[in-house]
């Protein structure tokens, strides 16, 4: 486990991408993304108002794209 500081003005993206954390999709060639279906549905459980949603999907995605970039490196190694 690691530690990270996260802005307050991240603190609810973050903690959706956190929530995601066993919500990757996976093909035969390795892990291809979120699924997206899941955090529609915790961006209605966490009841966050409809017109944050376009953004913190936003946000999620440049999380995950890293996160993406970092899986593939580790395997290139």
């Amino acid at each position: 486990m690691f530690s990270v500081e996260v802005w307050p003005e991240n603190w609810t993206a973050w903690s959706l991408f956190d929530a995601l954390q066993t919500q990757w999709r996976a093909g035969a060639g390795g892990v291809v993304g979120l699924d997206y279906g899941v955090l529609a549905d915790e961006l209605r459980a966490r009841e966050i108002p409809h017109e944050e949603h376009d953004r913190l999907r936003a946000e999620v995605r440049i999380m995950e794209a890293a996160a993406l970039h970092e899986i593939y490196a580790e395997t290139e190694k």
